[in-house]
């Protein structure tokens, strides 16, 4: 008797301490272990701007802060390597050209592309001969350019689209082996033009006072259509995706709240990047002031993000550069 009732006291009282738990939702607390970050591995290229977007969320703990578990990124100094990588599964999130991505999800590659950071603003031809003007002018001229990269191909097909014009049937390409090297020639006077990308634009437009942009592949895509021509942006492979169904939601606050931080902390934020971009301060600075660099967060949660990319697809697939348009299914939501 004497043992029932003090079980039942014993009962109540267990009852009357578990009684605000769960009205506050948290009733399976006890039974239940909270549930860890999911840890991530991500990676950047150096020397280059990821590092930009990847130094700042570490300084500024803003993956912390939204809940990720990113560890230090695996940097990389061979692009090949820095994708192929990421294809075989060797770390979760990566930044890097949105048609790139889309070759590898077209090609059954497991992943899905999370938002757009860079538009096209990025991509330019630069000369420093007087006499060429326009894009027609560069008729029997010599371009530098490096030719294998997904970067001269859409190039290549916003001209074909926009301007009528097939850069290989104008000028005598002459393949270089990074964007770098298009503007040493041209510094050196061994070409007539060179396609390049930022930040090697402002450092040639910097040591070279007569050199000047001729065009603008992110210009003239605005100009033409009133899209943003998406250039680099955040892809994550799907295992990952399905460890934790919040991911996407939160790496695309981490990188929105890091462009917003770049662009209204500027001074700040190329000092943080350092020597890992490979780019002095003060030519990064430049870069994004002139808008060339021009982070720009776009989600493919969103309607406008996702038309952004098939868009820019399409160009993408008239000129042979990619097969086909990506399905839904490439994108994040």
């Amino acid at each position: 008797m004497n043992g029932r009732a003090l079980s039942r006291r014993a009962l109540l009282r267990t009852a009357s301490a578990l009684a605000p738990a769960a009205i506050l939702g948290m009733g399976s607390w006890i039974s239940r272990p909270a549930r860890a970050q999911t840890p991530l591995k991500w990676a950047n290229l150096t020397p280059g701007f990821t590092t930009l977007l990847t130094d700042y969320i570490t300084a500024k703990q803003l993956a912390k802060a939204n809940g990720l578990a990113l560890g230090k990124p695996t940097s990389y100094t061979s692009v090949s390597t820095y994708y192929n990588d990421f294809v075989a599964g060797n770390y979760d999130v990566c930044i890097g050209s949105w048609d790139t991505f889309a070759s590898r999800y077209l090609a059954g590659v497991p992943l899905q592309y999370v938002c757009s950071v860079t538009t096209g603003n990025m991509i330019n031809i630069v000369t420093r001969e007087q006499a060429v003007r326009t894009l027609r002018d560069l008729q029997g001229k010599t371009l530098a350019a490096p030719q294998s990269t997904g970067t001269y191909r859409m190039m290549r097909a916003i001209m074909q689209e926009i301007d009528g014009i097939d850069l290989e049937k104008v000028a005598t390409v002459q393949n270089v082996d990074n964007p770098a090297a298009s503007v040493t020639l041209v510094m050196a006077n061994r070409a007539d033009a060179g396609l390049t990308w930022e930040p090697n634009v402002s450092m040639g437009l910097q040591r070279v006072p007569d050199m000047r942009v001729l065009y603008s592949a992110g210009v003239a895509f605005r100009q033409k259509l009133n899209l943003d021509l998406p250039y680099f942006g955040v892809a994550v492979r799907k295992d990952a995706i399905a460890r934790d169904p919040g991911l996407v939601e939160r790496l695309n606050r981490t990188f929105q709240q890091s462009i917003e931080g770049i662009m209204a902390h500027t001074d700040e934020a190329v000092k943080i990047a350092g020597a890992n971009s490979g780019t002095s301060p003060e030519v990064l600075k430049t870069a994004i002031e002139s808008r060339r660099m021009e982070f720009k967060h776009a989600s493919m949660q969103t309607e406008a993000g996702r038309r952004s990319i098939l868009v820019a697809n399409e160009f993408l697939q008239r000129s042979g550069a990619l097969p086909r348009i990506v399905d839904g299914g490439f994108f994040a939501s």
